[in-house]
């Protein structure tokens, strides 16, 4: 039988608040265009009215929902604590990248905000980062979060330490993020925390496929 928690009912209630929100948006928001997309350099590259905006937020909303419900759901379901555990990680890791994508493009686009390359755009990305970074390396086999590679499919082993990095350096990224927000010239700041996280995630994919090819109890393709 399916045990509700605490963490389930949080997951519902803000999922459809943030739902509710967006549809708040696309009856009654703003009747001017909003950013709804920014480039490279940070500014505002392409605007939008009220039904694009709000349908990104309740969209949000609904995954919010469907992935971090859909992991605590089965949390619920299992009696082995070390995957409960694990799929609990992966609950909380999906719901607050969501919230906090909702909460910065929400915010950004409601806000006409024109230009995200600053010290405090810079400071929240960071933040979404240093969270999810801390709690990924503990999220286990599921079928919405972490790095899926398709040798993490085949090799425990390989989603273990790939992910157990992946939570490492995105953990750091969002450390050093947050403390150059402050500092860093924009939008070069920002434009190295992206670049950085690209060479962050290609070195944890090689890394899942260095240790699948090493792992002796791997399935092969």
């Amino acid at each position: 039988m399916t045990r509700l928690s605490a963490a389930d009912v949080a997951t519902l209630v803000i999922g459809l608040i943030v739902a509710a929100a967006g549809i708040g948006v696309i009856l009654a928001g703003p009747l001017e265009l909003m950013p709804v997309h920014y480039g490279l350099d940070g500014e505002v590259d392409r605007w939008g009215g009220r039904g694009e905006v709000g349908g990104l937020i309740a969209a949000l909303g609904v995954l919010i929902v469907v992935v971090a419900g859909g992991n605590g759901l089965a949390a619920g379901r299992t009696d082995d604590p070390a995957r409960r555990r694990a799929l609990r990680m992966a609950q909380l890791v999906s719901l607050i990248v969501l919230l906090g994508v909702a909460l910065f493009a929400g915010g950004a686009s409601l806000g006409g905000v024109v230009s995200i390359a600053g010290g405090l755009p810079m400071a929240g990305f960071s933040l979404i980062l240093l969270a999810a970074g801390a709690l990924l390396g503990r999220v286990g086999p599921n079928p919405f979060v972490g790095l899926r590679t398709p040798w993490t499919y085949k090799s425990r082993l390989a989603w273990d330490r790939s992910n157990r990095l992946a939570g490492r350096l995105l953990f750091m990224l969002g450390l050093f993020g947050l403390a150059a927000s402050a500092v860093a010239p924009q939008p070069a700041g920002l434009t190295a925390l992206g670049v950085a996280l690209v060479v962050a995630l290609v070195w944890s994919v090689v890394e899942s496929w260095r240790v699948w090819r090493a792992d002796p109890d791997r399935q092969p393709f």
